[in-house]
C-alpha cells in the first residue's frame, strides 16, 4: 500500500481569511495562491455568488514541508472542545526550565496576535501550554 505524501488540515470557522492570516503569523506560513485562473483572492471572491464570497481561504508552508491549512466558513459556531488540534512544536529537545522558557516566550508572542492562553501543564520536566486561536480553537505550544 503506498504511503500518503501530502495532507492538509481543514478548519471550520466563521471568518476564513482572518483565521488563516492568524495561523500564517503563528507558523510563518504564507497565504496560498488563489484558485487557478484568478490573480488574487479578491478576484476569485468577486467571481462567486454573494453568499459564497469569503467562504474559503488557504495558507501553506513556504518551504513546502508542512501541511497546507484550509479554512472554510461554516454556519454554526464552535460549541465543544476540538477532537483534533495542532501542537505548535517550539520546545522540541528542551526540558525543564529551558523548555518552559521557550514555551512562555512563544506564548508571549502569540497573545498580541489574538491567541488566548488557557493553562500551563508542567510537571517539573515536561511542559505544554494550552491556547485558543482567534475563533476559540484549541492548540498547544509543545
Amino acid at each position: 500500500m503506498p504511503s500518503i505524501k501530502q495532507f492538509q488540515v481543514t478548519f471550520d470557522c466563521a471568518e476564513p481569511e482572518r483565521v488563516a492570516r492568524f495561523w500564517c503569523q503563528v507558523l510563518g506560513y504564507a497565504v496560498s495562491p488563489p484558485p487557478g485562473g484568478f490573480a488574487t483572492w479578491d478576484e476569485f471572491d468577486r467571481s462567486r455568488p454573494p453568499e459564497h464570497r469569503g467562504s474559503r481561504f488557504a495558507c501553506g508552508d513556504p518551504s513546502g514541508v508542512g501541511p497546507r491549512l484550509f479554512f472554510q466558513r461554516v454556519p454554526e459556531g464552535k460549541v465543544v472542545k476540538n477532537r483534533v488540534h495542532l501542537d505548535v512544536r517550539v520546545g522540541t529537545g528542551l526540558v525543564g526550565e529551558e523548555r518552559l522558557a521557550a514555551l512562555e516566550a512563544e506564548c508571549a508572542r502569540l497573545v498580541p496576535l489574538g491567541a488566548v492562553r488557557v493553562r500551563l501543564m508542567y510537571d517539573g520536566k515536561d511542559s505544554c501550554i494550552v491556547m485558543r486561536d482567534i475563533e476559540g480553537n484549541e492548540f498547544c505550544l509543545d
